[in-house]
């Protein structure tokens, strides 16, 4: 590990050797047609054959990996408006000692007082639009494009931090050129000028790599769930179940399943509609809204969103009218998007398969749980994946096919659907086991059970379904414990977020792929 961090300092000192190696990487991103995101083990030897290409010293393996990266971000980071982007500069850029800037909790208030090259830096990125920022490390910036601020990040900053920052980066799929400090230290260090000038200028128009702004397009769904605009769509509230329906489709959630619908269909439309995006969020919420009705009925759960569900405050009979009333009103939604009769015949079969799949799914759950029946793995797998992962399916296929995606993408997210249904489920199960309350029953957690029964070979099964009949969670816990079951969902978590991101690099749309990736990155 000391060569490593002996290395990670080294900067050519001639622009000739920078340049070279810069050349080097975008000529190989070219030839090979190299998509974002890549892995730090992709620009590790990327980096190397770089090295050997150019027979470059080695001492300058991590600098080769910062070209690399950018190369394989350019045309992405070129596609983005200079409005949406982040120019992020450090403060050790700065001449201290006569240096007149304020510093707050966001980073350096420039003066202006032209004694460093950090006011010219500024001046000529704020003439073109960027957002800039005078700090330490990648964390704000991070934030800002994860906030949908800005879409893309050009940081100049000493090699150190950029090594460190790499994972983070990448996990989050952010847009970044990185320009290494010349030399390291905490003041009075200096930048490649030219390189930095021609990052900042460097634009190409190109709409099917300009990044979507995954919060900013959450923050549009969002504001289609008002009163005014459901009310409009749904009809005026006249009666009972109209309310109900409005009321239910106002409460709660994170609006999952209409964001991916959205991010979707902007992704692969020629023109985005706003309309037929405003109509396809919709109808997507309709059918999640009465699947969580009828859900808390069969569940006999009194509360949703921390709010009384409807069976609880009207009975039964009227619950499951407003569910129905939710699903007709999706379908009769759906029939009236301005779509080709092919599209939307495809549209049709595609949320009534989802239907059936949900239901034979929740149909195999709703029989364990009232045998008190503890499923092998696989099954209980098997049921998230016709559950939840048809659920993301319905909402992310519905968007992609209105938007005319090929038949080979409709495929793989077909199978990234599955594998994200299982890992969000996964996750779901063991924060009901870490999170349990006085409110929480062993019939929360089935997965968390399974591989209790699956890893615990001196338990009989039988056992566990005693304890779970009995709602005994000291001594599940204490088997879980025993068995290290907590440990051993993490890696199955592992394993199928794993699974989900490799279905994404296969997919040819990169403004989804990328989207996606931010979608993954929040949640797991």
């Amino acid at each position: 590990m000391k060569g490593v961090k002996e290395n990670i300092l080294q900067v050519p000192e001639k622009a000739l050797v920078r340049n070279r190696l810069r050349k080097a990487a975008r000529k190989l991103v070219a030839e090979r047609g190299i998509l974002p995101p890549a892995s730090f083990e992709f620009i590790q030897q990327m980096a190397d054959e770089i090295i050997v290409l150019t027979g470059t010293d080695a001492a300058f393996r991590e600098f080769a990996m910062v070209v690399s990266g950018n190369e394989i971000w350019r045309s992405v980071v070129a596609a983005t408006p200079y409005n949406r982007r982040l120019l992020l500069l450090p403060q050790c850029l700065k001449n201290n000692s006569s240096c007149h800037a304020e510093i707050d909790e966001l980073g350096l208030i420039c003066a202006g007082c032209q004694s460093c090259q950090i006011d010219s830096i500024l001046q000529k990125a704020e003439t073109l639009g960027y957002a800039s920022l005078v700090a330490e490390g990648t964390t704000v910036a991070i934030s800002l494009v994860q906030g949908g601020t800005v879409d893309a990040v050009i940081g100049v900053t000493c090699m150190s931090v950029l090594q460190k920052s790499f994972e983070t980066v990448a996990r989050a799929a952010v847009p970044v050129i990185g320009i290494p400090l010349l030399f390291e230290g905490c003041a009075e260090t200096d930048v490649d000028n030219r390189w930095l000038d021609d990052e900042l200028t460097n634009f190409k128009e190109n709409k099917d790599l300009q990044p979507i702004s995954v919060s900013g397009l959450k923050d549009k769904v969002n504001g289609f769930f008002t009163e005014e605009a459901l009310t409009q769509i749904l009809g005026p509230v006249n009666d009972l179940t109209t309310q109900l329906t409005i009321e239910s489709m106002l409460t709660g959630g994170q609006r999952i399943r209409p964001l991916l619908t959205a991010l979707a269909y902007s992704a692969y439309a020629a023109e985005v509609s706003e309309e037929l995006l405003l109509q396809l969020s919709v109808v997507v919420e309709c059918f999640h809204k009465a699947s969580l009705i009828h859900d808390d009925i069969e569940d006999n759960d009194d509360f949703r969103y921390n709010t009384e569900t409807i069976h609880k405050r009207h009975g039964i009979p009227v619950a499951i009218n407003t569910g129905d009333f939710l699903l007709g009103k999706g379908y009769e939604l759906l029939g009236k998007l301005p779509l080709e009769p092919k599209v939307m015949a495809a549209c049709y079969q595609l949320v009534a398969q989802g239907h059936v799949a949900l239901s034979v799914g929740q149909g195999a759950d709703l029989l364990a749980s009232s045998k008190n029946a503890v499923l092998p793995l696989e099954e209980q797998l098997k049921i998230f994946e016709q559950k939840t992962g048809s659920a993301i399916l319905v909402a992310l296929l519905l968007g992609a096919t209105a938007a005319g995606a090929s038949e080979n993408d409709l495929q793989i997210l077909k199978k990234f659907s599955a594998c994200f249904g299982m890992a969000y489920q996964i996750k779901d199960d063991l924060n009901e086991y870490r999170e349990s309350n006085e409110h929480t029953q062993v019939a929360d957690y089935p997965l968390m059970l399974s591989m209790l029964s699956e890893n615990a070979s001196d338990l009989p099964v039988e056992d566990i379904q005693i304890a779970y009949a009995r709602n005994d969670k000291q001594q599940v816990a204490d088997w879980m414990g025993t068995h290290q079951i907590v440990k051993k969902a993490e890696e199955l978590l592992s394993e199928y977020t794993a699974k989900a991101y490799n279905q994404l690099d296969q997919l040819t749309n990169l403004r989804l792929k990328l989207s996606l990736y931010t979608v993954l990155g929040k949640i797991f």
